[in-house]
């Protein structure tokens, strides 16, 4: 089991999102300065050590997440915010693009009632914003378990770029929109 509170120090604190597959949430969040570490796995379930093939039946209630280790001295909680929003449809539940299911929902599970405060003020600025027609579905929930992903999916589009259609079609696309690739 690994625990979902994970330390918070001077240099070092943790945000946990969803945004639809997690190889493109951690393919954009890794590139941020300050960003120390990204870890795809899953939160939000009933299933203790989900495999991805159980996430993908959509019968444990996890989703596709990613542990974000950052230096707040360098990027703040509410800036990794500001990135998750630009980087996905918050407007359609369950779904990213042609990615479907509970397990792609966007989400954020946040680690202290100070990141809860700071998410629910990022997604009231969202919906003021009118980026989209659509208010944000996004849950705010209180941290849980998390299970790292499998080996594979770990850094997988700086792994995968070339050799993955769903990296080139996808990834890529969205790396260049945002201004990280």
């Amino acid at each position: 089991m690994h625990d979902s509170h994970a330390p918070l120090t001077e240099n070092h604190a943790v945000a946990t999102v969803g945004g639809g597959c997690f190889w493109c949430t951690e393919a954009v969040m890794e590139r941020l300065a300050g960003v120390t570490e990204v870890v795809s796995g899953y939160m939000g379930g009933h299933v203790d050590n989900p495999t991805y093939e159980q996430i993908c039946g959509k019968k444990t209630g996890h989703a596709e997440v990613i542990r974000i280790t950052f230096d707040p001295a360098e990027i703040s909680y509410a800036e990794i915010l500001e990135v998750f929003w630009q980087a996905h449809d918050p407007t359609t539940p369950n779904q990213q693009g042609a990615d479907r299911g509970p397990q792609y929902r966007s989400v954020i599970f946040t680690h202290s009632p100070e990141q809860e405060v700071i998410a629910l003020e990022s997604m009231r600025l969202f919906n003021a914003s009118g980026r989209y027609a659509d208010p944000a579905v996004t849950e705010i929930k209180e941290a849980a378990t998390f299970w790292p992903g499998e080996a594979y999916h770990q850094g997988y589009y700086r792994l995968n770029k070339d050799k993955n259609p769903y990296c080139r079609a996808v990834i890529s696309p969205k790396l260049k929109k945002l201004g990280l690739e």
